[in-house]
């Protein structure tokens, strides 16, 4: 077991977060992939319903459509399931919305509605791991659907529309496969590739920097074998990209001895649709821990979430009675704001606040600017909602703020659809109800405890230390095993990365123990020694010889 340093006894004073916070990163490499379905999932729909005058149903036709925006890093044989699990998770909402909708006027009982559907779709997303963009974009159509006036008898037609354009989405999502089979899985490997080089480029950089970069190169590594194991029978070409990762994991554990300029030059390669190159390793022996990990039943996944699920219902709740009081005639911009704060721990929450906020304001002033040009007709009023949903997916993966600087001109834009609403009105409506949300919902992420934050740290690090000791102890038997040794090394580097994640999650948490931190890095540096070790008794990596490979072992 790792050794245990004495940590405080009181945790440290946790400060919220603001350099940074509206910082732009890296584009998406695949932003063109959601911005381009999107709009091509909803045009179609919107502009015919547009010529035949009915704009009113404009709305129920872009629940189904927005189903676009999903699951374009999933291979096509999971991408097929995974949409069409959203497909009907979104008609599920839609419906209890419209039900409720049609036999209630009480907007304190809508409210409620809709928080905790916001909460149930919060817990399902996460457990699932949908997303982006999660929660929010099922939020926003439930809760929009819920202050539309409607009957019972005009739900059926309703849903039926939306299904029908869910049905489209689902076609234009899964229609790249036909050009490009493997496409998802080339570049889930050559990100693994990628963060794998630039972890090897760290070496002797700063410990924060190099950390980062060895946390970036796990969760590739990872994220790319489980797009590998999520896909059908074994090809060559999965044969050939396992190869690959296995490259990568061997790089990460032992990053200077690895090339970063040939993991690079693979990384390229996989562009298109040319041959995989070779990596000149057996074949790689899948590890089973990920794909247990990934088949966990949906109870034991649902369970660490409950406090953010519960932030969520209260948030939303309070979010919207808050706007209710206020006389803000459309409470579901406070709620759906709320929704879209809750993030893995209270400080990650803040930033996306403090995000939601200042994009939003600035989304205001771009409605202002644009409002003329959609009032020149219908068809304008369209063009202008699709222009923004291609914005929107071109700048949100720089940064959630700058998203919401599309997003919010678009959800103004959308309640025209019923018919003309006064500009004005509306702006102030929208900037109050962002404040109210962000504000309240914020609040009610303070309030709601995350104490068991620290239990699963605690849970963490025992996996990682059995993860390294079973590891340690084929190590020192004369002749463990190939397929052992690799499901050893697989497993150690899944517990770490969990361990890093697990850790991470906590330390923004509020109103809790102090976190066991010096263990924590204590586990990491044993295992990473013990992953290198593990590397170059299966000959992955030179040799050094017995005792340097028992000293890496060695906590």
């Amino acid at each position: 077991m790792s050794c245990a340093t004495a940590t405080p006894a009181t945790p440290p004073a946790r400060r919220l977060p603001l350099a940074g916070v509206l910082r732009l990163g890296r584009p998406s490499e695949i932003w063109f992939k959601p911005a381009l379905s999107v709009v091509a999932a909803i045009a179609p729909p919107a502009l015919t319903l547009s010529a035949l005058g009915r704009l009113d149903l404009v709305m129920y036709a872009m629940a189904g459509s927005l189903c676009a925006l999903y699951a374009h890093d999933r291979p096509y044989a999971a991408r097929a399931g995974v949409l069409g699990r959203v497909v009907l998770g979104m008609l599920g909402g839609l419906a209890v919305a419209l039900v409720a909708a049609s036999l209630t006027g009480s907007a304190v009982v809508l409210v409620t509605v809709g928080a905790l559907l916001a909460a149930a779709q919060k817990m399902l997303c996460d457990a699932t791991r949908v997303g982006p963009p999660g929660n929010v974009v099922l939020t926003f159509v439930s809760s929009a659907s819920l202050f539309a006036p409607q009957t019972l008898a005009q739900v059926p037609g309703h849903l039926a529309l939306a299904a029908a354009t869910g049905a489209w989405a689902w076609l234009v999502c899964m229609a790249p496969a036909l050009v490009r089979p493997h496409g998802p899985e080339r570049r889930a490997t050559a990100a693994a590739l990628k963060a794998a080089a630039l972890y090897a480029d760290t070496e002797g950089a700063g410990e924060g920097s190099h950390a980062r970069a060895r946390t970036a190169g796990y969760a590739a590594v990872q994220a790319a074998w489980q797009s590998l194991l999520s896909t059908s029978a074994p090809s060559r070409t999965r044969r050939a990209l396992e190869r690959l990762v296995v490259r990568a994991e061997v790089a990460l554990a032992a990053p200077t001895e690895a090339d970063a300029g040939r993991l690079r030059a693979w990384a390229g390669s996989l562009r298109g649709t040319g041959p995989v190159p070779e990596a000149g390793l057996p074949d790689a022996d899948a590890g089973e821990l990920l794909g247990v990990a990934a088949a966990r039943p949906l109870r034991s996944r649902l369970g660490p979430l409950t406090p953010l699920a519960v932030r969520t219902a209260l948030g939303c709740a309070l979010a919207g009675y808050a706007s209710l009081a206020l006389g803000i005639g459309r409470p579901y911009w406070a709620l759906v704001t709320a929704a879209s704060l809750y993030q893995a721990n209270v400080a990650l929450t803040w930033s996306r606040a403090v995000q939601r906020v200042v994009g939003n304001v600035v989304g205001v002033l771009v409605f202002l600017a644009v409002v003329p040009l959609a009032h020149l007709g219908p068809a304008a009023l369209v063009l202008c909602c699709l222009a923004f949903s291609f914005g929107t997916e071109v700048l949100i993966s720089r940064n959630y703020w700058l998203g919401s600087v599309c997003v919010t001109p678009m959800a103004l834009l959308i309640t025209e659809f019923a018919g003309h609403q006064e500009a004005g009105t509306l702006m102030t409506e929208r900037v109050v109800d962002t404040v109210v949300g962000a504000l309240v919902g914020f609040v009610a992420a303070v309030a709601v405890t995350n104490r068991r934050a620290g239990d699963r740290v605690e849970r963490a690090l025992a996996a990682a230390d059995r993860a390294r000791e079973h590891a340690a102890r084929l190590l020192a038997e004369p002749a463990p095993g190939t397929a052992a040794l690799q499901s050893a090394r697989r497993g150690l580097a899944v517990a770490l990365a969990d361990l890093r994640a697990t850790a991470d999650a906590a330390a923004g948490e509020w109103w809790q123990r102090a976190l066991p931190q010096e263990r924590v890095v204590l586990a990491e540096q044993s295992g990473h020694r013990t992953l290198a070790a593990t590397a170059r008794r299966q000959g992955l990596l030179p040799d050094r010889g017995p005792a340097t490979e028992t000293e890496d072992a060695r906590p």
